[in-house]
């Protein structure tokens, strides 16, 4: 039987086709408004969906705008959600410590340098980079 393509897209695209919508706007915007910003493609009632599952996220805010909402996004651009994410996720953890120690021994050497210069702890001689938490 052949492989037939399938017309739903990837989970997380149409989330990220409707915050990228939000953040190119700059103002807050309605279910209709990123209805018309996003091409007419989408039914308002599932871009109502979209922002509400984004709202309870915490990935927008709202507020009443007649009858509707209009939806501001909390995160600045893609890097922020991604920050969000995996603040979500340390959250669901009460062992944050292990959590943590795990997601730095997976790092690669570049990365954990990153990190230890994000958090000022740049030091060149204190650890050679990819052996912390080994």
């Amino acid at each position: 039987m052949p492989d037939v393509p399938s017309a739903r897209r990837p989970a997380g695209e149409l989330e990220a086709e409707v915050l990228a919508a939000l953040w190119s706007a700059r103002q807050p915007m309605t279910p209709q408004d990123v209805q018309a910003a996003l091409g007419g493609d989408l039914a308002r009632t599932t871009i109502a969906t979209i922002l509400a599952r984004l709202f309870d996220k915490g990935t927008v805010e709202r507020t009443r705008a007649g009858r509707a909402y209009a939806y501001t996004p909390t995160v600045q651009d893609t890097a922020g959600l991604a920050a969000r994410r995996m603040h979500t996720e340390l959250g669901r953890e009460t062992d944050r410590s292990t959590v943590l120690a795990r997601f730095v021994s997976d790092l690669s050497a570049e990365d954990e340098q990153l990190l230890r210069d994000l958090l000022g702890d740049g030091n060149p001689g204190a650890q050679t980079p990819g052996t912390a938490g080994r």
